[in-house]
């Protein structure tokens, strides 16, 4: 049965009529940034960010959302939540609608509020992990241009390149009011590319990027396969070098694992400095709890820091999250720190805690316990050898990776040394092999309990 509505307009009159039914300040905290998903025959899917915690808004509100559903729509729905959705921006009055520039104003104080404020190196929680990366950016704040050019920094996602792009920026920005800074994501810079194509203002393009102090790019691997974009980037960050003008870049990966990258491009990359971001041992968990503690009224023990920081392990965003839904809660059931346990801890962040259990696992990990379990040697995961005590093994070690990790068809293919369809085949193998094979289901679930613990 379809709705007679969209799914935007059913929930924008749930939403009025809740707002009636709740005290503005419950409304706003747990219902008004809800994204509609879709409205289907017996459940109505609905998208919250990744910060909300969804099994107390199921528990305390989930009856009264339902309800109301209900009363919308003349069925009974169930309510479900998915995680990933950020609530659209206001949309800006006509009058007010500013037009597309050609080019960005290059950053100073006047322009300050493009970072983070907390993105500092006084918030900066240092560790084994990192303490190359920091110490290479710290001394580019002092002094751009003369050391460690290009800086080229790559970690897998949240572990803080983005904190320290943005610290040297304002950094540089404190020592040197008049210094043209530009911090920018790589595809920020393909859409100014593309808009000054469009509107034929390429020479300004160029005039401004090549006229920085110091350039930082986040996430150049967006430049993958992009042609034009790769031959503008090259010429500017060959005039911007030539100059000694500043250059930092990262990426989740080295630039020669960066496919579809030119070779001329990954020459310039790596002409410098390559450092790397691992993820943070325990000790440094805990700082960076203690350090993001400061952001809030509430205190938490020292024993439950450590359970954060021993539970969360593959990023430092996830570990912060934790951390914002236990505040979370404790604000809402009006709560001090010392009411938090670590079995209340282990209740309401089950969910996060399953999750992250396979969001730490990688693909040399799984390479090397699927090896194991079947004695042959981890080199063979990544060879063309196809003898069936390999070749087995190996779609076994494919299916794990798509199974337990979050990286894309093409980034597993390349851990392989194999293409996207060859993994599609060996997922699509295994899954029906197990199915008409009890032995083989059992040895799945043995080598998967030890990739998680």
């Amino acid at each position: 049965m379809q709705s007679s509505c969209s799914v935007q307009e059913f929930w924008q009159n749930c939403a009025s009529k809740l707002k009636e039914k709740m005290d503005a300040a419950t409304f706003a905290m747990w219902i008004a940034d809800i994204v509609p998903v879709r409205l289907e025959e017996k459940c109505l899917v609905l998208g919250v960010s990744e910060n909300v915690f969804t099994d107390w808004l199921e528990e305390n509100y989930g009856s009264l959302i339902a309800s109301t559903a209900q009363e919308e729509c003349g069925r009974k729905l169930k309510i479900c939540f998915e995680k990933g959705y950020e609530p659209e921006p206001a949309p800006v009055p006509k009058e007010e609608t500013k037009p597309l520039r050609v080019a960005p104003a290059a950053v100073s104080q006047s322009s300050a509020n493009r970072f983070n404020a907390k993105y500092t190196f006084d918030s900066f929680v240092i560790g084994n992990n990192n303490c190359f990366a920091h110490g290479a950016c710290y001394a580019i704040s002092t002094s751009p241009g003369t050391v460690y050019n290009p800086l080229f920094i790559h970690s897998p996602t949240g572990l803080g390149k983005t904190h320290l792009l943005q610290a040297v920026a304002q950094a540089v920005c404190q020592n040197n009011k008049r210094a043209k800074v530009e911090y920018l994501f790589s595809e920020e810079f393909c859409n100014l590319y593309i808009d000054a194509l469009n509107r034929k203002t390429l020479p300004e393009f160029r005039k401004h990027f090549r006229n920085v102090d110091v350039l930082l790019i986040d996430d150049v691997h967006f430049f993958a396969g992009k042609e034009g974009l790769q031959e503008a980037f090259f010429h500017t960050f060959n005039v911007l070098y030539n100059a000694h003008k500043q250059i930092i870049l990262t990426s989740d990966r080295p630039p020669s694992e960066i496919g579809g990258l030119e070779k001329r491009l990954v020459s310039r990359f790596e002409c410098g400095l390559t450092v790397d971001i691992q993820s943070p041992d325990l000790e440094t968990r805990i700082a960076i709890l203690r350090q993001k503690q400061k952001d809030h009224t509430v205190k938490f023990s020292d024993a439950i820091l450590q359970h954060l920081a021993s539970k969360v392990k593959s990023n430092i965003r996830r570990l912060e999250g934790a951390l914002l839904q236990l505040v979370y809660y404790l604000t809402v059931t009006n709560h001090k720190a010392d009411f938090m346990t670590i079995e209340l801890a282990d209740s309401l962040l089950g969910s996060l805690f399953a999750e992250e259990a396979c969001a730490s696992i990688t693909v040399d990990q799984i390479q090397k316990i699927v090896a194991d379990y079947y004695d042959i040697r981890v080199s063979d995961m990544t060879s063309k050898r196809r003898p069936a005590n390999i070749a087995f093994p190996r779609q076994v070690a494919m299916y794990f990776a798509r199974k337990l990790t979050t990286l894309s068809l093409p980034a597993i293919a390349e851990q392989f040394n194999k293409n996207h369809a060859t993994i599609l085949h060996a997922v699509s193998s295994i899954e029906e092999k197990q199915k008409a094979s009890p032995d083989l289901k059992l040895e799945l679930s043995i080598i998967e309990r030890r990739l998680k613990n």
